[in-house]
């Protein structure tokens, strides 16, 4: 029997890399160390094919592991592990010999792949070996890059129309604007947009309404030693990390006007400067941009500039919401479910055909990112090697009624009154829950906050 590839995994959280370890065991001789300094005295004693290193920890970091692994004459290929605000400096292991880099949390489908893509770079016999003692997965996407969407091979399903136009704008420069329902799968299909671009650098992600207007231009643009208080080095902003790549800028309808207007800038020239600095960085990177709010309406209402909507909106697409959808439902259940037993040490597990009928069924106002979030509580909570509807948690086992909008009555009080009625409806029916009044109500859940503290005055 052929020899198994060689892993050592070196991460200081005991849970990270114990996890990772039982995950890989089954296709992998798996190692582990506590430590940076553990790390290097087992790459002086060993050979191994592949090292997945965390990139900050005691005694000594990633990049010193990085540096024990490149100086050994059978080499090993390196994956940095790092946190998202350490990105800067994977990016630079990467220019100094690094396959590639993960940001935590690790998402285990795509770390495989990752590990496939670097043993077949490195050993490729080793590599295609390893792939036929396990059997591969039953091929349910249109294509094999790593964020593509699941899809039913059914021509009907309305999101194959979206991915074919999406397809279609993906090799050009042009900005691409998604709207649609929160946790409808924008994300997915900005990193779908950017693996069939053709373009090498980074895909590079900003949620722009979880950060106040000044930290957001301070995370788009960077910032120079001592710009402002606390500021005590010189940071690369998302645009400069995404040079040669895609940018992906989520909930877009959020961005103050004074960040409105530095965007617009950058573009219409593809340029601009840190905060707190004069240097004028040219760079090329795509936009895909994504928000749940009717941008077009705040242009009406001037809160959105009509010149950077435009250039925004060059292609847009509009996300179905899942339950336009049921025919992805038993795609996306499956795969949740296999991702959240292996994160959980579940071994295989199987759904209820009781249990799907009634996914299918569900409204899913939470789109994608609700089901996901049943299917990881069931995953945990569940005994047995199968779940069943029983297994449901409380609030999903009832299909509960659709929130629906009253049509105003211009007798019946002000645009203020109706708006209080409908967000108060909304809050009572999801027992309190700001997030899915939120998307109930096709806001974000900032604005649903802002709204609320509106009504108090």
């Amino acid at each position: 029997m052929p020899e198994r590839p060689k892993i050592l995994i070196a991460d200081d959280e005991y849970n990270t890399r114990e996890a990772l370890a039982n995950y890989l065991k089954r296709r992998y001789d798996v190692s582990t160390a506590a430590d940076g300094g553990e790390a290097i005295e087992l790459l002086k004693k060993q050979d191994f094919d592949l090292v997945l290193t965390d990139l900050r920890m005691p005694e000594a970091d990633g990049m010193s592991v990085l540096g024990a692994a490149r100086s050994k004459a059978n080499q090993p290929v390196c994956i940095l592990l790092t946190a998202f605000g350490s990105i800067s400096e994977a990016v630079q292991a990467v220019k100094h010999g690094a396959f590639d880099f993960l940001a935590k949390p690790i998402k285990l489908d795509l770390l495989e792949k990752k590990i496939a893509a670097a043993l077949s770079a490195k050993q490729p016999q080793q590599t295609a070996t390893a792939e036929k003692e396990t059997p591969r997965k039953p091929q349910v996407s249109k294509s094999s890059a790593d964020h593509s969407p699941l899809l039913p091979d059914d021509p009907r399903d309305p999101m194959s129309r979206v991915l074919a136009t999406a397809a279609k704008a993906a090799p050009s420069r042009t900005t691409v604007l998604l709207t649609g329902e929160s946790g409808s799968g924008k994300e997915v299909v900005a990193r779908f947009i950017h693996d069939r671009s053709g373009r090498t650098g980074l895909f590079v992600p900003v949620h722009c309404a979880a950060l106040t207007p000044t930290l957001l231009e301070s995370e788009l643009f960077g910032h120079e030693k001592d710009a402002y208080t606390g500021a005590t080095q010189q940071r690369r902003g998302r645009f400069e990390l995404a040079d040669g790549g895609t940018l992906f800028l989520d909930e877009i309808g959020e961005i103050s006007p004074e960040t409105q207007i530095k965007l617009l800038r950058v573009l219409e020239s593809r340029s601009f400067e840190r905060v707190g600095g004069t240097e004028t960085i040219t760079v090329d990177v795509r936009v895909v941009a994504a928000t749940n709010r009717d941008l077009k309406k705040m242009v009406a209402e001037h809160t959105f500039r009509e010149d950077l909507y435009y250039r925004l909106a060059v292609v847009t697409l509009e996300l179905p919401p899942l339950r336009e959808r049921p025919m992805e439902i038993p795609l996306l259940a499956e795969k949740f479910v296999r991702e959240f037993a292996a994160e959980n040490q579940r071994g295989e597990l199987k759904i209820a055909p009781e249990l799907m009928k009634k996914l299918e069924s569900h409204p899913w106002y939470g789109n994608i990112r609700e089901l996901r979030n049943c299917l990881e509580s069931m995953v945990v909570l569940s005994s047995g090697d199968t779940l069943t509807a029983d297994d449901l948690p409380p609030q999903f086992r009832d299909r509960p009624a659709a929130v629906t909008t009253p049509e105003p009555d211009p007798g019946s009080g002000t645009i203020e009154s109706n708006e209080r009625e409908l967000i108060a409806r909304a809050l009572e029916h999801c027992n309190g829950n700001i997030t899915r009044a939120a998307q109930e109500l096709g806001i974000s859940r900032r604005t649903l906050h802002r709204r609320l503290a509106q009504m108090k005055k």
